[in-house]
């Protein structure tokens, strides 16, 4: 009842890891069968299938009434733009893939009035991110977790 039983059970996960393989590569041949390349040229028109969401209304339309393509679209000729380059610094990972985000300094404030109430918000840059992503958060939250980005006086 030992080994045997694993030795049967072994076999019998390889037989089923081979039919799942071959079945995907059947379904894998189905599908590429019906697939084409498809080349433009500048000035051609071309529609862009949209992926259909549940419950968003796209053009004034909902369900089944709601367009899978738009367009036409021309196609045109990109020009390289030094601009589009996107520059990174590589993240400092921990050993299990996770990163520390902090805030590196306080861009902008904020005042909030309510009914009965003002909230004080600051806009903080984080260390791995740019300007234009910079948060808003509450400013005594803030300077209670960071209290080095505020000088003695409370205010950044």
């Amino acid at each position: 009842m030992g080994p045997e039983i694993l030795q049967v059970a072994q076999e019998k996960v390889l037989l089923i890891q081979m039919r799942m393989k071959a079945a995907q590569d059947r379904q894998k041949n189905y599908a590429d069968a019906k697939r084409k390349e498809l080349k433009f040229l500048v000035g051609d028109n071309a529609f862009l299938k949209i992926a259909p969401m549940r419950g968003v209304i796209r053009f004034g339309k909902r369900g089944k009434l709601s367009p899978r393509f738009i367009g036409p679209f021309e196609v045109l000729r990109y020009v390289a733009d030094l601009s589009h380059i996107l520059s990174y610094e590589p993240l400092q990972l921990k050993a299990d893939l996770s990163y520390e985000e902090t805030p590196i300094q306080i861009l902008d404030h904020k005042q909030q009035v309510l009914q009965n109430r003002t909230i004080s918000y600051v806009k903080g840059l984080w260390n791995n991110h740019g300007i234009q992503e910079a948060l808003w958060e509450k400013e005594g939250e803030m300077q209670m977790e960071y209290p080095h980005l505020f000088d003695d006086s409370g205010k950044f």
